[in-house]
């Protein structure tokens, strides 16, 4: 594993206690980071952050409530720092139907957690960022946004929002040492497959020429460089883990 220099940075990794979520924070304390876990399941985010270490601070946050999010960058700025990193990998998935026949309840769920809570904790962070004139946000997207998977509606274009999102907030933070960037995984086998069929799963994996899911820890390595001060320059830009599906 190469190592990033995180040394003296504080992270928020939103959704950090399992997953995609669990690996980035893992990868980001190993480079020296102190690492804020969020997450809606404060007993996890606890379990989490005692098998990451003294490095970890776990936090029960729900990313749909603003006011909860805006408590949770406060209490983050008192009690481990202020927030260098940001990194959104909250989310879910929701159930396969077709668009017509998409329970708009999941539609509204999804939104509420994959867009909403994203913009909550930009909203949040980024104002110190740009105080303090230094940050590195990577909003967690899928390649389902950029493609859109059939029979995933909700999920397809809550992740295109995200993308669109990043492109957005890059633009406007460029004139700053901040870099605002957005990664589109194939799927990867984590405990979000519980919420999806296996005829979709199957159709995922046949979409992917690598032949295979990615591994969570190849998602954190490419996180890691994202977040690091190397990244001085790349802003506002999508990057693939898709195994060799995205051709665009």
């Amino acid at each position: 594993m190469n190592r990033i220099d995180l040394e003296g940075r504080v992270a928020v990794v939103t959704g950090g206690a399992q997953g995609i979520g669990r690996a980035i924070a893992e990868r980001i304390a190993a480079s020296g980071a102190r690492v804020e876990i969020w997450d809606l399941d404060g007993t996890m985010a606890a379990a989490t952050a005692a098998a990451i270490g003294p490095a970890a601070r776990p936090r029960a946050v729900d990313v749909t409530d603003l006011d909860a999010v805006e408590a949770a960058a406060a209490a983050c700025e008192v009690e481990t720092g202020p927030c260098d990193i940001l990194v959104t990998s909250a989310g879910i998935a929701g159930p396969n139907a077709r668009t017509w026949e998409y329970p708009l309840s999941e539609w509204h769920r999804i939104m509420r957690v994959n867009v909403d809570g994203t913009m909550h904790c930009c909203r949040a962070l980024l104002p110190g960022m740009i105080a303090r004139n230094y940050g590195r946000v990577v909003l967690i997207a899928s390649i389902a946004g950029k493609e859109g998977n059939p029979n995933a509606a909700a999920y397809s274009a809550s992740k295109a929002a995200v993308i669109a999102l990043a492109k957005s907030l890059g633009k406007e933070c460029a004139d700053r040492d901040i870099a605002v960037n957005a990664i589109t995984p194939a799927a990867a086998r984590t405990r979000i497959f519980e919420q999806m069929s296996p005829q979709h799963i199957d159709f995922m994996l046949s979409k992917i020429p690598r032949g295979r899911f990615v591994e969570v820890a190849e998602i954190a390595a490419m996180v890691a460089w994202l977040v690091s001060a190397e990244n001085s320059f790349t802003t506002g830009a999508v990057f693939d883990l898709s195994g060799g599906r995205a051709t665009y």
